[in-house]
């Protein structure tokens, strides 16, 4: 593709001489831009995909895939068993969720209560428990979540009290209900917005504290596979329409939606400083072929065709921007695989608080490095070279020889 007289050429112009050290800069920039917007690039798509796919794994593994919530007919052992029909290895349990305050001595907090039906499968629930055992869930017991009970400064045994949304006829009117109950359990899902504003009760506590009957429930599936929920939530559909059916998708579409927006809005601020680097390269090749013009004219002398000297002087920008897209990929990789660690040291050595897991919702800065992505911008980075390159070493052909030859 290139001959030797051409990549000798080319390895010549990348080594400039004392007096062209304005030009040595240029390249020097030029470099750095590159590298730095390729290394920045994947490291941001990096987080954002672990940032995705933690959440994701977060949501689908501590929450139900789908939601059977009745608006016109109650759920009935018959409606379950056609549920069940769609698919034998479906994890069905009653529920019910109401929104209820939490209270101590110096805290308030508005929580969400879920009421879980122990008779059933609570292996969703009992991966997280870090502390206490989910059998032991019974009337006037209560679980809750690792941030919360921080925040409460309560252990397992400590009595909490809880007021209802639900209110009490006295005398005096309507007061909300209050109810004490016993921790027995506390989980930690390593999603924070979860740790610090759900607790469990038992379904019956639930249906209770809130002046609510079995035809209130909820009905909760949990699947084998969670990207399937959609599927099967047509299927559902179709049992009945006296029904509305949520997926895990549905209920945090927004949510994943606003985090695709801001992920492909990164991305594209990201790419312009591939591209405002990749302008250096086009200053710098177009002040070296002004420099070079007197050297261009004598290889056109010696026989050099048009077409090789524009290829060597191609070759010059596209191996810049070649080794910088290399170096990139190679300190993006590597940031990114020890992003976490990284985040820790400068968090410790300088006091400084990155990623709050109060904002972000998880505990630790995420990481998924994906092959595919690294690949569209190693090869997006190159792209950009090459037309960087590309255009100042076309006006080679342009050039007059013997005004070459005068040119000092």
């Amino acid at each position: 593709m290139f001959s030797k007289v051409e990549r000798l050429v080319s390895i010549r112009n990348l080594k400039p001489k004392k007096k062209e050290g304005f030009l040595k800069v240029i390249s020097v920039f030029s470099f750095l831009g590159i590298m730095l917007g390729v290394a920045v690039l994947i490291i941001v798509m990096s987080v954002m995909n672990g940032f995705r796919t933690d959440l994701t794994n977060k949501i689908i593994g501590f929450n139900p895939h789908i939601i059977v919530k009745p608006y016109a007919d109650s759920i009935d052992s018959n409606f379950k068993s056609k549920i069940k029909s769609i698919n034998q290895n479906f994890k069905i349990t009653d529920s019910f969720n109401g929104e209820a305050v939490v209270m101590t001595n110096d805290y308030v907090k508005g929580i969400l209560v879920k009421g879980i039906d122990n008779k059933n499968d609570l292996q969703p629930f009992k991966k997280s428990l870090i502390e206490g055992d989910f059998r032991n869930l019974k009337k006037g017991k209560i679980v809750l979540g690792k941030h919360l009970a921080i925040n409460l400064e309560v252990v397992v045994g400590d009595n909490i009290n809880l007021m209802s949304s639900s209110l009490i006829n006295t005398p005096l009117g309507g007061v909300p209900k209050q109810e004490i109950f016993e921790i027995i359990g506390i989980f930690s899902s390593g999603f924070y917005e979860f740790d610090q504003s759900i607790v469990f009760l038992t379904l019956e506590d639930t249906l209770s504290f809130f002046d609510k009957t079995e035809e209130d429930q909820l009905l909760e599936i949990y699947l084998k596979d969670p990207l399937k929920a959609d599927f099967y939530k047509k299927d559902i559909e179709e049992i009945s329409e006296n029904f509305y059916v949520y997926s895990w998708s549905d209920l945090n579409k927004s949510f994943f939606g606003a985090l695709k927006v801001e992920r492909n809005v990164m991305f594209v601020i990201l790419t312009l400083i591939i591209i405002v680097a990749a302008f250096n390269i086009i200053s710098g090749l177009t002040i070296l072929i002004k420099n070079k013009t007197k050297e261009i004219a004598i290889l056109k002398t010696l026989g050099l065709s048009n077409l090789s000297i524009t290829k060597s002087f191609f070759l010059t920008g596209f191996t810049i921007g070649l080794f910088a897209t290399i170096a990139g990929v190679f300190f993006g990789v590597v940031f990114s695989l020890y992003i976490e660690e990284i985040r820790f040291f400068i968090s410790t050595t300088f006091n400084l608080e990155i990623f709050p897991p109060d904002v972000y919702f998880l505990d630790k800065m995420p990481s998924e490095i994906n092959p595919t992505s690294i690949f569209i911008i190693f090869v997006f980075s190159l792209v950009v070279t090459a037309l960087s390159s590309f255009f100042p070493a076309r006006a080679i052909s342009k050039m007059n020889t013997i005004r070459g030859l005068k040119y000092e």
